[in-house]
């Protein structure tokens, strides 16, 4: 397949197209990560955005059940500067390519992907398309596409999360009320395995319907899109303040400046990857972490104090509320992919439930 890859700017790349055939539009975003591509891919945060990869050849182990964060890939495209053509690995149970034609997903290969992240880098994230057919692609056609597109016009996370709740580690003794933005299963793993049962609920859930449960706890997930436009879900939050403990996950934690006051603002071109230095400042001490979000808390909320730092520009990675029992982290404890340096945060978490 031919494949095209268009910039609201006016750049414009061709290469050769794999997965499914046809048009995508989102906001190109790039991941450091040098493994973990199925992590990626299926991490509900990335809905409404063209994942790029850094690192040169994506693809050699192929794609496998158990390393899926959710049941279905998020982003609308995917970009790579080479595709293997094979894949080894003991657990493998198919390729990209076809992982990605399963899923409807379009991807890009055999472009600079290099020269991509630095025009990002230059230029801030903005919108783009990808298109791939066996047939003539027209590119004004494409660029034209681009006009209308706002990725903070849209409530992604309306898409991301469950629409029914589900339940896992039934029968653990402690109850974990999730309200689920579009949670990484490596969250709700995290928890079953501190022995909790994780009633994973959606969204938009009100303030009743978990307290209904009778949770020890309540979490905040990660996920996708602008943390200022998902107003009913800060009034809930507020509204559960003081309740149980919470914990709250990249978009759980932006929610949670909102809901208090506070408020997040865009980044140039986000943060992405696995090896984001985080200074724990309680601890004093440095956490390799991986994160995903493209926006950030600017003003803590009254009452909370700043727990976590970036370490490479300074924005806001962690504030806790001792009084309300309510702590929060940009990045992502549980990895997946990544390094493990920041489970400990789920102990506190389950140490404040008992």
């Amino acid at each position: 397949m031919r494949a095209v890859l268009a910039l609201k700017d006016g750049t414009v790349l061709h290469g050769a197209g794999f997965g499914a055939e046809g048009e995508r539009t989102g906001e190109l975003v790039f991941n450091t990560s040098m493994t973990g591509y199925q992590e990626t891919l299926t991490d509900p945060s990335y809905g409404g955005q063209i994942l790029l990869m850094t690192y040169p050849l994506i693809g050699n182990y192929g794609v496998n059940k158990e390393d899926n964060e959710s049941d279905r890939i998020h982003a609308p495209g995917f970009v790579v500067r080479e595709l293997s053509p094979d894949f080894q690995h003991r657990s493998a149970e198919g390729s990209v390519d076809s992982f990605l034609k399963k899923n409807g997903v379009p991807g890009i290969c055999g472009v600079d992907t290099r020269f991509l992240v630095r025009r990002i880098r230059s230029k801030g994230v903005m919108p783009a398309i990808i298109a791939t057919s066996t047939g003539k692609i027209d590119v004004e056609k494409l660029l034209s596409k681009l006009e209308g597109f706002d990725y903070s016009a849209t409530d992604y996370v309306a898409e991301a999360g469950v629409n029914e709740p589900k339940i896992f580690g039934n029968g653990n003794p402690k109850k974990v009320a999730l309200l689920d933005f579009g949670v990484k299963m490596g969250i709700v793993r995290e928890l079953v395995k501190r022995g909790c049962e994780v009633h994973v609920l959606p969204a938009y859930s009100s303030t009743e319907d978990v307290k209904a449960l009778e949770p020890d706890g309540i979490m905040l997930s990660n996920g996708p899109g602008d943390p200022a436009v998902v107003t009913g879900i800060h009034k809930t939050v507020k509204e559960l303040a003081g309740f149980k403990p919470m914990f709250g996950v990249c978009l759980g934690h932006q929610v949670l400046a909102h809901a208090f006051g506070g408020n997040t603002f865009k980044l140039k071109f986000g943060h992405r990857g696995s090896n984001h230095p985080v200074l724990d400042l309680e601890r004093n001490r440095v956490a390799i972490t991986t994160q995903n979000h493209g926006f950030a808390v600017d003003k803590i909320p009254k009452g909370f104090e700043l727990t976590h730092t970036h370490l490479n520009d300074g924005s806001i990675e962690g504030m806790r509320n001792k009084e309300l029992e309510i702590f929060s982290v940009q990045y992502h404890p549980e990895a997946s992919p990544g390094p493990h340096d920041s489970g400990y945060l789920f102990d506190e978490f389950v140490g404040l439930m008992e």
